[in-house]
């Protein structure tokens, strides 16, 4: 096993320091690279094509060879360009992008392909996820919910396709929830389960309630108690101290925003969030605020976004980021290990630790669980908490 006390540490670095003699008795290393290159999400694997080249640069190595295929966003074609590679005896490919593209890719039992989808689940043995879980999301949510002894959490849930991916990250993450509400994203549908799970219309109820009593009763001072539950929404307490809501984009403003309509608002109440990629809309929103999220070290992605950027022109997507660190790892473990003789199934199935540009993460069982920093949006800034 490799210990993560022995490799904090940059891959890149790692890489850049060893001698070039280490090597020169190994054939070249060719990584596959199997990515859209075609049709709607062919921009998407010219920026991954874009930060490879960066990374080899970085390395400094004239004995990598990138060979690119074309999934062309289709299973089917995926898994003839894999079957390409293995004619090429190619053993390590980094894709596909999509998990829907995986399907076929068990019948290529030579290679490996780190994809950079952040599902998890109908995984075929030969493929490694790499892209940021739930797993990794929800255990460093529960950091932060340790470290604040916030105890009790409810959890919303959108009834979408990646519902069993979160479920999943609940249960590796050992994450305690008071309760899980799935909720419908249709806005309507979404208003009326945000009243219920904050028993909105029974605490209306008890503002009003407290107001006719009021009025109806002897108190000498009541005119000021009305005066001041007249400014209110509600009377009674939300059973809850925090609100992990699992959804990205404008229906997390939605969701939100209904539970700031039900009286129940992220100054009393905690607002976490799923990994937002440092989205900027949300610090527009300041009725939302503040509101928390796990996300990748911001400081790493300023940075390779300033020098994509720089470089080529253009702003990068987090995909590609994810790209770079990947070849680092392939590059470096070749150093480390034989692969003509290595069975590289058994390389992944090790619990390693490494840090790379996104940070620190292991591979366990397939997959690439990532240690991600905590964030606060509030007063037009995002502020790290750990």
């Amino acid at each position: 096993m490799i210990k993560i006390s022995k490799l904090l540490i940059s891959l890149l670095f790692v890489i850049i320091i060893i001698t070039p003699q280490k090597i020169l008795a190994k054939q070249k290393l060719k990584i596959g690279l199997l990515i859209p290159l075609s049709e709607d999400n062919k921009e998407i694997g010219q920026q991954i094509i874009k930060t490879v080249r960066m990374a080899i640069n970085d390395i400094k190595s004239e004995d990598i060879e990138i060979i690119v295929k074309d999934t062309k966003s289709n299973p089917s074609n995926t898994l003839n360009s894999a079957l390409e590679f293995q004619n090429e005896n190619i053993r390590f490919v980094i894709g596909p992008v999509f998990h829907e593209n995986i399907q076929y890719l068990g019948k290529v039992e030579n290679l490996i392909f780190l994809s950079l989808t952040n599902k998890t689940i109908g995984l075929p043995k030969n493929v490694i996820s790499a892209g940021v879980n739930s797993t990794s999301q929800l255990n460093t949510i529960k950091k932060f919910l340790d470290s604040n002894e916030i105890k009790e959490t409810i959890f919303l849930l959108p009834k979408f396709k990646y519902e069993n991916e979160i479920k999943k990250g609940l249960k590796n993450s050992k994450l305690k929830t008071k309760k899980i509400f799935e909720y419908d994203t249709e806005p309507t549908k979404l208003t009326k389960q945000i009243e219920k799970i904050t028993n909105y219309k029974v605490r209306k109820q008890n503002l009003e309630d407290e107001i006719k009593r009021l009025k109806q009763s002897d108190d000498p001072n009541k005119d000021k108690k009305i005066k001041q539950l007249e400014k209110r929404y509600t009377l009674g307490k939300v059973k809850f101290d925090s609100v992990i809501i699992a959804d990205f984009d404008e229906s997390l403003k939605s969701v939100a925003t209904s539970l700031l309509y039900s009286d129940v608002s992220p100054d009393k109440k905690y607002f976490i969030s799923l990994n937002q990629w440092f989205d900027e809309s949300l610090i527009q929103e300041k009725s939302l605020q503040p509101l928390y999220y796990p996300s990748i070290n911001r400081k790493n992605w300023e940075n390779y976004k300033d020098r994509f950027n720089k470089k080529f022109k253009k702003h990068p997507n987090h995909l590609s980021l994810l790209s770079y660190d990947l070849v680092g790892l392939i590059y470096y473990l070749s150093l480390k290990n034989d692969f003509l003789t290595i069975d590289t199934q058994k390389l992944f199935k090790n619990e390693n630790s490494f840090k790379g540009k996104i940070g620190i993460f292991e591979i366990k069982n397939n997959e690439i669980n990532h240690r991600l920093n905590f964030y606060k949006i509030e007063n037009n800034q995002i502020t790290e908490i750990f």
